[in-house]
């Protein structure tokens, strides 16, 4: 090991109460948010795409580590509203000049962002997603799909009673 950290990360996309709704394959964890944002995120879209969830018309709150001109042009070309605070460490270079692409910040809809950090907490409450236990990208995917089945059914237990 030469010292670097050796850590895997998903992104996950979940409902606004919190609940789990899909994931991206793993991400090697030396990377930041937006590599291949693209490709990860078009793994979420299909995996909805499969349970027969639209995308289109969706609005996503993402934290400013999302603000990216490619990113924001690739939810646009998908009809996906990216509702992601400006990140300052932008040059001006990069601000997004998009003028066929309008760019709407809500600061109200952006305080909800709280949930999808909720949804982060619940599974690091799974021990064997916190401390990764497999050696496996896809079994470790497979138990966060396990690990949203129970925080589903814990939510619906909640709203019965």
């Amino acid at each position: 090991m030469d010292g670097a950290a050796r850590t895997t990360n998903i992104l996950l996309l979940s409902d606004r109460q919190g609940v789990p709704l899909a994931c991206s394959r793993a991400i090697s964890g030396e990377h930041n948010d937006l590599f291949d944002i693209q490709l990860h995120f078009q793994d979420i879209c299909l995996t909805l795409a499969g349970a027969n969830i639209q995308t289109q018309g969706l609005f996503i709150n993402a934290d400013a580590g999302f603000d990216s001109k490619d990113f924001l042009l690739f939810c646009s070309c998908q009809d996906i509203h990216l509702n992601c605070m400006e990140n300052k460490r932008n040059s001006k270079a990069d601000a997004l000049d998009l003028p066929e692409h309008k760019i709407i910040f809500d600061s109200l809809l952006y305080n909800n962002r709280f949930v999808i950090e909720r949804a982060n907490a619940w599974l690091d409450s799974f021990k064997n997603l916190l401390v990764r236990f497999d050696t496996k990208a896809d079994s470790w995917i497979n138990w966060h799909y396990l690990a949203f089945v129970v925080i589903l059914l814990n939510f619906v237990d909640k709203k019965k009673g």
